[in-house]
């Protein structure tokens, strides 16, 4: 067997058999945030008395007859209830403890990747970001990292498929020069003239504090960071298929970024999913010098994953492979088509999200519209619903609250961007607050009707903008907002939906 695909023994061979370890513990810990985060929305989101509910998305599928269960895999066709919902959450946070504490980590992987895509599949808009399916990718590739004991012992006693680490190897790569790419074809001046973060860390969907720091530093800075920003995505990813020493590099230029975005905006577990495939560019040797003082019983090699699991591996990893052609010639604008039998058999797993593009920030934008919503008795005073995260009075202070992510918070900063039409469910989401939709308020901060819902409600867009350290001195805001206009029409109770 070729040594590619397998892990001899002895102290010689490179073996990733620690950093397996610490990178499904963190993955464990990245599923019980992404869970965790959801339960407390699932309701709002997609239950009965949700903005876009489950039981409402199935139904429309129910023309496709059979083909229905492939095209829409999620365990939801067995039930869409608000409470199978929540055991599908609750069941994920509790089998990622059991992951993040190493207790039956390769049942518990299956399940919480079925869980994840089950939960993908009908809750569609709002779980339509790239870390979510950043996390499926991963973590069905995880899946053949596991060891199969219900109990593993530590130190690990056996190296994982080499082909598998590989292959996490090329979705770090392809997650960080894509990022790269996308930006400099897409046309945008801004990232050309290496002037976009000037703008980014105020128009980006959910800023922290200390983007209200940052944004003040002068021009100069916002380029040197373009320019350090450029390297680790363009330049650095290629240092993974360097010698040892250049992948730790890598490890470390990719981890700083990751932490710098964190810092300054709120972008859910994107970031510890980052950091977490990262680990795996660490091989055992220099994670054993780290961990040696911590745990002197570390063994000096570890055993070779079994035969049968190195050639399903092998199958895997050659299917990861071929999936992955089409999206990284189309970065590149290559036209490219499979032989239709071939295609016919891609075309059936795209549901699965095995392998997926991405395209972070393509287009940087430069002015802030941001919708606020707002509710009336008798259409002439009107009081603004507020949200948990994103930008509304304008004293409220930018707050951090990764890796929780408020969905729909980060969906109206999209909405914002274009137009009512193109956004049906924000209709919807009016109508559930004409409902008094207890789901739904409990998506918001505060309701400004306790009594009960308003006759009219309506959306109004308005131009924010961070202030400057002497209007932040004066008036104590952090935001000045301009009012363009209306969002929507004013929509009264009772009215029919789109």
């Amino acid at each position: 067997m070729p040594d590619w695909l397998q892990t001899a023994k002895g102290p010689d061979p490179t073996t990733y058999a620690l950093s397996a370890w610490l990178f499904l513990r963190l993955l464990g810990l990245i599923y019980v945030a992404a869970f965790l985060s959801l339960a407390g929305q699932i309701h709002g989101l997609a239950g009965r008395h949700g903005i876009l509910p489950a039981a409402d998305l199935l139904a429309s599928c129910e023309r496709l007859g059979r083909r229905r269960f492939y095209r829409v895999p999620t365990l939801c066709w067995f039930s869409a209830s608000d409470g199978f919902l929540s055991v599908l959450c609750w069941s994920g946070v509790v089998l990622a403890l059991l992951l993040a504490f190493d207790v039956a980590p390769l049942p518990a992987l299956i399940c919480l990747w079925v869980l994840y895509l089950s939960l993908f599949r009908v809750c569609s808009l709002f779980l339509s970001y790239q870390w979510d399916v950043l996390l499926l990718e991963t973590g069905f590739l995880a899946i053949f990292l596991a060891p199969p004991e219900l109990a593993p012992q530590f130190p690990p006693m056996r190296a994982p498929p080499l082909i598998i680490v590989w292959a996490l190897w090329w979705l770090l790569f392809r997650l960080m020069f894509s990022s790269a790419v996308v930006k400099l074809r897409s046309g945008d001046p801004a990232w050309r003239k290496l002037t976009a973060l000037r703008n980014h860390y105020e128009t980006q969907p959910l800023p922290t504090r200390l983007a209200w720091h940052i944004h003040k530093f002068p021009l100069g800075f916002h380029k040197a960071s373009a320019v350090f920003m450029f390297a680790i995505e363009l330049v650095v990813p290629f240092f993974i298929a360097g010698p040892d020493a250049a992948r730790h590099v890598a490890a470390a230029g990719f981890v700083l970024l990751m932490i710098l975005i964190e810092a300054t905006g709120n972008y859910c577990f994107f970031n510890l999913l980052g950091i977490a495939l990262s680990v795996l560019l660490i091989e055992d040797r220099a994670l054993a010098g780290l961990l040696g003082r911590l745990f002197p019983f570390l063994p000096a090699y570890w055993a070779a994953p079994s035969a049968p699991l190195r050639w399903i591996c092998l199958a895997v990893v050659l299917l990861v492979f071929i999936l992955s052609v089409e999206p990284a010639l189309r970065l590149f604008r290559v036209g490219f088509t499979w032989p239709k039998p071939l295609a016919r058999f891609i075309a059936a797993l795209a549901p699965f999200h095995l392998v997926s593009s991405y395209r972070l920030f393509a287009l940087m934008t430069s002015e802030r519209p941001e919708i606020i919503v707002e509710g009336s008795n008798d259409g002439v005073e009107w009081l603004a619903y507020e949200f948990n995260c994103k930008p509304g009075e304008p004293k409220r202070a930018p707050r951090f609250v990764a890796p929780h992510q408020p969905r729909l918070d980060w969906q109206m900063w999209f909405a914002a961007l274009g137009y009512f039409e193109a956004n049906p469910w924000f209709f919807r989401f009016l109508m559930r607050l004409l409902e008094g939709s207890a789901p739904v308020l409990g998506l918001l901060k505060e309701n400004p009707f306790p009594a009960g819902p308003p006759r009219f409600v309506r959306g109004v867009v308005y131009d924010y903008r961070f202030t400057t350290r002497a209007e932040r001195w004066m008036a104590g805001a952090w935001w000045k907002r301009e009012r363009r206009g209306l969002y929507s029409p004013i929509v009264e109770r009772g009215e029919r939906g789109m």
